[in-house]
């Protein structure tokens, strides 16, 4: 039976940057309609859903055989510290949690067409690599991960709290979806081996490792460039730049050909950069925008 510490790094709570940033992010680009209220349940609705994934992972990798020789941290399945049962009704607990808090979100806004919006991310992470066609399996990870993580969840968080979109918003959103992206091009990146043998087609098996090398660059550079445009809007968001810290670091590795465990500093680092430049951009827009 599982531990409660087990539990905690199944949960990989160092992945809840990806949900925690694209909140901060899109509620200080809600700017003067800023709810503290609309934020904390935005942000139990992303929480959720983030652990509920993680966990969902864990149980359909689990049970296919994918986690049996992982790199990186403890997979409850895969390890056997915890039966596939209980690991997924661990995520189905996340979900349902995260269905009351979006569903009084719903409530709060009036806006009733968002419960398909919230169906919609349930789904996407069960079916990420849960059923029998997960499209995690075939590549389409990375796409996933920038709607869900960028836009809906930097957009969705700016709407419920100011009823609108504003082109800052979408900038952010995207900026949020590569940094996710980024994310997970570099998690898969380290499992290409373990993949290939599973027959996990990743967009890292797909692409190879050479040009998800630059793929990785390529998303991590684009956080940036928004930066620059958010000049525009405040030039304090140019303080976003500070991010740049610990993602070199990370590019560095990406480029100098880092394999297996030597990877895994690359997705700290680059959470670490996303969550850095999503809290100093939601100040910048939130308290000086123009």
């Amino acid at each position: 039976m599982a531990t409660v510490a087990e539990w905690v790094q199944g949960a990989r709570v160092r992945t809840l940057p990806n949900s925690i940033a694209p909140v901060l992010v899109g509620s200080g680009a809600a700017m003067g309609a800023f709810s503290w209220w609309k934020a904390l349940l935005a942000l139990v609705v992303a929480l959720s859903l983030q652990v509920g994934v993680n966990y969902a992972n864990d149980y359909s990798d689990g049970i296919r055989g994918t986690d049996d020789h992982r790199v990186g941290p403890l997979r409850l399945v895969g390890s056997g510290v915890a039966t596939p049962s209980s690991v997924r009704l661990a995520a189905f607990v996340c979900f349902f949690v995260g269905a009351v808090a979006g569903l009084a979100l719903v409530v709060a806004s009036g806006q009733w067409w968002l419960l398909a919006v919230g169906a919609a991310c349930i789904a996407g992470a069960w079916f990420y690599t849960g059923g029998s066609s997960p499209y995690g399996y075939s590549g389409f990870g990375e796409i996933a991960v920038f709607l869900f993580f960028g836009l809906v969840a930097v957009l969705g968080t700016q709407y419920v709290q100011a009823g609108t979109v504003t082109w800052q918003g979408a900038l952010c959103a995207v900026a949020m979806g590569c940094f996710s992206a980024s994310v997970l091009v570099a998690n898969n990146l380290r499992d290409v081996p373990t993949d290939r043998v599973a027959g996990k087609l990743t967009l890292a098996v797909r692409l190879g490792e050479e040009r998800t090398r630059v793929l990785f660059v390529s998303l991590v550079a684009v956080p940036f460039l928004v930066t620059v445009m958010l000049a525009l809007s405040t030039p304090w968001a140019l303080v976003g730049l500070v991010a740049a810290a610990p993602v070199v670091p990370a590019v560095k590795r990406v480029v100098g050909k880092e394999t297996g465990p030597g990877l895994i500093p690359v997705l700290q680092s680059t959470g670490l950069g996303m969550l850095l430049w999503a809290v100093v951009t939601a100040l910048a827009l939130g308290l000086f925008h123009s």
